[in-house]
């Protein structure tokens, strides 16, 4: 039988022991530790390297800084990311926790029922890999299907079909999106455009990471910018003249971009 070490990270004291005591009543679960804020939380995830995280996203305590943002702290630090369940009372931030790929969404208090789900699904995501025919072609992705990548390993190649037209690009080759009404402008680092009768909401919920959203115009692949001006709110394209702007409810992204690009190999002078 599979075992899976947890730690739950929540702000509320109360929460955090239901939350145990419901996965007590499953011996695949093995409890590690519990912290109520963002930084002792990631400071005990590096510690122990748990299978699983049950991270709290609206917390109580404003001044715990628990979010969705803690996922992508844990980016900067680890190669291999645990699972995430979000527990939280509300369910209207579960679309956003499946941009960042967390697991599982499980609402409070949980339900043993809930949870058992959770457990079995992650029993089959161990077996897939062991089943799985091997592949060498890549990953696609068919725009009017709207299909949405997970866990992809190898280049990711983007299909736009238009009347049995099917077009193929590389995702590493696009610099930028933007939207252009109910149609999106795919910019390539070629200086070619392509229109793709989608939104631009639809590319940002199938695609991950390097593309991440700036602007309501605009989704940026973190891969292609050369320079960020905070004062002016704009970021630039390599080898272009393009200026991209970026707006205040996407400011927090940005700000992972500049911490990212920080934790790499990166002197500042």
């Amino acid at each position: 039988m599979k075992k899976y070490s947890y730690i739950i990270i929540d702000d509320d004291a109360e929460s955090i022991l239901k939350t145990q005591t419901t996965a007590s009543g499953f011996s695949e679960l093995s409890f590690m530790a519990s912290a109520s804020n963002f930084q002792d939380g990631l400071d005990l995830v590096l510690e122990h390297k748990p299978a699983l995280i049950f991270l709290e996203i609206e917390p109580r305590n404003l001044a715990s800084h628990l979010s969705l943002a803690f996922i992508s702290e844990l980016h900067r630090f680890l190669q291999h990311i645990p699972k995430i369940i979000v527990i939280t009372k509300q369910k209207d931030k579960a679309f956003d926790a499946i941009q960042y790929g967390v697991f599982d969404y499980l609402l409070k208090p949980i339900a043993s029922s809930d949870l058992l789900k959770t457990i079995l699904k992650l029993n089959r995501a161990n077996l897939e890999p062991q089943i799985a025919p091997f592949r060498e072609e890549p990953v696609s992705v068919i725009v009017e299907a709207g299909t949405i990548p997970q866990n992809i390993q190898k280049p990711l190649t983007i299909c736009i079909k238009s009347y049995g037209d099917y077009r193929y690009l590389n995702a590493e080759d696009i610099c930028y999106f933007q939207a252009d009404n109910n149609s999106t402008d795919i910019y390539l680092n070629t200086g070619e455009m392509i229109t793709a009768f989608k939104t631009l909401k639809h590319f940002e919920s199938v695609l991950t990471y390097p593309f991440i959203r700036i602007h309501n115009s605009y989704v940026i692949n973190r891969n292609y910018i050369s320079r960020i001006h905070s004062g002016n709110s704009i970021c630039y394209i390599k080898n272009s003249t393009k200026k991209i702007p970026f707006s205040k409810t996407y400011r927090a992204n940005v700000e992972q971009i500049i911490a990212d690009f920080a934790a790499g190999n990166y002197l500042e002078v």
